[in-house]
C-alpha cells in the first residue's frame, strides 16, 4: 500500500536539553546546558563561533550524542535514537541541494524516500514551493536558482515531510545583507504558518532578535541568559549579554541617593551597582549636540537611519548613534554627549 503526504499543518511540540554535557577530550562544548523550547515556538541559540549552539543543534538533531545528559522531543527521550527516527528537518547553511534534481523534486525527496505517491508528492512539494514564494520556479535546477532561491527550497524540502521539529544552522549567513533580511522574514512567516517548533542557531544578535520567541545566548558552553528579545536587550542578566547584544558604552555614575549621575543627567539605575559604580549605555541611549558632556567626534559612520558616532570625552570614546539629519557633527569638531534614556543598567566590572 502506498503511503500518504502528510498533513500541511501540524502542532509544534515540546523539546528538551536536559544536563547536557558535550566533551571533546578537555574541551566542554557545552556544560550542563538546561533549555526548554515550547511547542510551536522559534527559539533563536545566539553566540559566538565556538559557544556550542552548533553542537547543540547536533545533538538535537541526531548528528552527535551527549556525553552526559538527555535530549526529549515531545515528552520522548530521544537521546539514543539515530538521527533518521528523530522526526526532525534541518536546513543547512550551504543549501545541500541535490543538484540533478528540480525544485520540485528537491522538495519531494524526504516524501520519495518515505514511498509517498507521486501525486501526493507532486502536490505537497507544489504547495510549499507556493508557501516560500517559488510556486512558478518547480521546474528549475539549483544551477538556475539564486542563494536565495536556493535557501527556500531547502527550507520546503525540510518543511515537506511534515518534521515535529525544524532545526536551522545558519541559514542565512551565506546570502547578502537585503537577500537575508527579506528570507529571514520569509522563514518566520512559514514556522508560523506550519506551527512547528523551531531552533533556529546564529551569531547574528539582530537575526535573532527580529525572527524569535526568545532568545538562548550561550557563551563558552554555558547558557547565559534566556528571554524574549526584549528582555535579552533591553535587560541582559550577564556583562557578556550586555555587550554582545548590542555594542555598549561603560560609564562611571556618582551615586546621588537612589540614583546615579551620568554625564550631568540623574536617573535611576537598574540592577545592583558594584564598588565602583558602573553603568551600561548604548548608542541610542546617548545624544549630540544638547546638554552634556564636551568631545571631539573621532569617526562617524552613515548607516541610513542612524550615523554612528565615536566621541572622545574626558572618560574615553563614546558610542552614539544618532538620527541621520543635516547638521550633525562631523569629524575633528566639538559637540556634546548627553543622556537620553530615562534610566540606565548597571554594567559588570
Amino acid at each position: 500500500m502506498t503511503a500518504q503526504a502528510p498533513p500541511a499543518t501540524q502542532r509544534g511540540v515540546a523539546v528538551e536539553f536536559r544536563g547536557i554535557r558535550r566533551s571533546f577530550g578537555a574541551t566542554h562544548a557545552l556544560d550542563g546546558l538546561d533549555l526548554a523550547l515550547k511547542p510551536g515556538e522559534l527559539l533563536a541559540l545566539l553566540g559566538p563561533s565556538g559557544c556550542g549552539k552548533t553542537t547543540a543543534l547536533r545533538l538535537l538533531a541526531g548528528f552527535d550524542k551527549p556525553t552526559a545528559g538527555r535530549v526529549l522531543i515531545g515528552g520522548k527521550d530521544v537521546t539514543d535514537l539515530p538521527a533518521a527516527r528523530r522526526d526532525t528537518g534541518m536546513v543547512f547553511q550551504a543549501y545541500s541541494l541535490f543538484p540533478t534534481m528540480t525544485a520540485a523534486e528537491n522538495v519531494g525527496f524526504g516524501l520519495r524516500m518515505r514511498k509517498v505517491a507521486a501525486a501526493a508528492r507532486a502536490k505537497r512539494a507544489a504547495e510549499l514551493l507556493e508557501l516560500v514564494g517559488l510556486g512558478d520556479r518547480g521546474g528549475a535546477y539549483p544551477h538556475q536558482l539564486s542563494g536565495g532561491q536556493q535557501q527556500r527550497v531547502a527550507l520546503a524540502r525540510a518543511l515537506a515531510v511534515s518534521p515535529s521539529v525544524l532545526l536551522l544552522d545558519e541559514p542565512l549567513s551565506a546570502l547578502d545583507a537585503r537577500v537575508r533580511v527579506q528570507l529571514r522574514d520569509e522563514i518566520r512567516r512559514v514556522q508560523l504558518a506550519e506551527g512547528i517548533t523551531t531552533l533556529f542557531v546564529t551569531h547574528d544578535q539582530a537575526e535573532a532578535l527580529a525572527v524569535a520567541d526568545r532568545v538562548a545566548v550561550l557563551f563558552g558552553g554555558r547558557l547565559e541568559q534566556v528571554g524574549t528579545p526584549q528582555e535579552v536587550y533591553g535587560s541582559p542578566a550577564t556583562g557578556f549579554v550586555a555587550e554582545f547584544v548590542g555594542v555598549q558604552n561603560t560609564l562611571t555614575a556618582e551615586v546621588v541617593g537612589d540614583r546615579v549621575r551620568v554625564l550631568g543627567v540623574e536617573v535611576p539605575v537598574v540592577g545592583a551597582l558594584g564598588d565602583e559604580p558602573v553603568v551600561a549605555v548604548r548608542p541610542e541611549e546617548l545624544t549630540v549636540g544638547a546638554d552634556g558632556e564636551r568631545g571631539t567626534v573621532v569617526s562617524s559612520t552613515f548607516l541610513g537611519p542612524v550615523t554612528r558616532l565615536v566621541v572622545s570625552v574626558a572618560e574615553g570614546e563614546l558610542i552614539v548613534d544618532a538620527v541621520s539629519r543635516p547638521g550633525l557633527p562631523g569629524i575633528g569638531e566639538t559637540t556634546t554627549v548627553g543622556l537620553a534614556a530615562d534610566r540606565v543598567r548597571a554594567a559588570a566590572t
